[in-house]
């Protein structure tokens, strides 16, 4: 299988990276230090097409396939882990389900807005105090049908993007007596009468990707708010889930690329013992099993983006280079950090903020553990 971009990709590559090199990387350290969204870049990247790289351009969107979208996503996170988490979570979970699963109707309504850089973003709400990998078990939030509308009531935490989104797809429980076909997916409009968005969560890093608990007290929603089909609610969040492993690999490869070179300048920079540091041994091995974990962690993830956009069983491969990626990024911070010596524990130099971000990769949209399940039972199944 032949990994070499298009020209078209090759392109795009440039552009996306020419824009987070001028406006994304240098706002880094002051969107983390501040905790504020980077409005400023990403109202422009409405007309580059960042916000809709998978919304068909029916709908405003730029439809530019599973390849081209993990390219942007890793420019993204070289550039500033928070700025591109919240549109890794905007573009794979809150405007894919849409685009997937939403009636004519609701496309229309909900994606322009969203894709243009003229309105907030989007977001999806899937885990609870209870559920976090547990779904089909442990979502208590429920919706019930009431005359012509549906009313939820419930709970979701670590939501990406609630406070600066226009909707929120929300899971639900619709059928009390449980079983897979007991959820469905709603879009909720953030400004909902009875939905709560908390004050941002205090994390670790990804300090500009704001994350919140929501409550939801009998938040009504017309009865054409219900995404995709009843029952098929985790069906299609499992679905989701998949194609948003490849952004979050993708992202990973990112802030290890971001990691690798500051480790790379400063090991050049760096005197000890009358050399520079890169001249050690023990530096450049460090710097070699970098180098050689992100290539192949960057064709992991284009060999799954390749298959979902190709329409090929994709979701063993997206598992593995999730969890090799997300592992990768924090191995390959963490030895950057070493090579820094003190200064790498130091927020005057940017490895320790990638550290932190790069921390929550192996958690969010299915944990390390998670993906090594979903790795097992392929390999097993009859």
């Amino acid at each position: 299988m032949d990994f070499d971009l298009t020209e078209e990709q090759r392109m795009w590559q440039k552009i996306v990276h020419d824009f987070v090199a001028a406006e994304v990387k240098p706002k880094a350290r002051e969107v983390d230090e501040t905790g504020e969204f980077n409005w400023d870049a990403v109202r422009k990247m409405g007309p580059l097409g960042l916000l809709g790289m998978m919304v068909p351009e029916e709908y405003g969107g730029s439809d530019v396939g599973t390849v081209s979208m993990a390219i942007a996503i890793e420019e993204l996170g070289w550039g500033c882990g928070s700025t591109a988490l919240a549109i890794a979570a905007h573009t794979e979970l809150g405007c894919a389900p849409v685009a997937k699963y939403g009636t004519e109707e609701q496309k229309r309504k909900f994606l322009p807005p969203v894709v243009s850089g003229e309105g907030n973003l989007a977001a999806l709400a899937l885990t609870e105090p209870g559920a976090g990998s547990d779904l089909q078990g442990g979502v208590r939030t429920k919706a019930e049908k009431v005359g012509n509308e549906w009313v939820i009531n419930g709970s979701k935490m670590w939501i990406t993007n609630a406070s600066i989104a226009d909707y929120i797809v929300t899971l639900a429980r619709t059928d009390p007596a449980g079983g897979s076909r007991s959820m469905s997916m709603f879009i909720v409009p953030a400004d909902a009468p009875g939905l709560h968005i908390s004050p941002p969560e205090k994390k670790m890093g990804l300090h500009g990707s704001q994350t919140h608990a929501l409550t939801y007290e009998n938040v009504h929603v017309p009865l054409d708010y219900l995404l995709g089909e009843e029952g098929r609610g985790l069906h299609q969040t499992l679905a989701t889930l998949d194609a948003g492993r490849i952004s979050i690999g993708s992202l990973s490869v990112g802030l290890a690329r971001a990691a690798f070179e500051e480790a790379v300048a400063y090991a050049k920079e760096r005197q000890a013992f009358g050399k520079p540091i890169a001249a050690q041994q023990a530096i450049q091995w460090m710097l070699a099993d970098a180098a050689t974990e992100i290539e192949a962690a960057r064709l992991m993830m284009r060999q799954a983006a390749w298959l979902h956009e190709n329409g090929r069983p994709f979701s063993h491969k997206a598992a593995m280079g999730k969890v090799f990626a997300t592992e990768m990024a924090e191995r390959v911070a963490r030895n950057a950090i070493q090579i820094h010596g003190g200064y790498g524990y130091s927020r005057e130099y940017p490895v320790e903020r990638i550290y932190r971000d790069a921390r929550l990769m192996t958690i969010g949209e299915g944990t390390s553990e998670i993906q090594r399940l979903v790795i097992a039972r392929h390999l097993l199944k009859a």
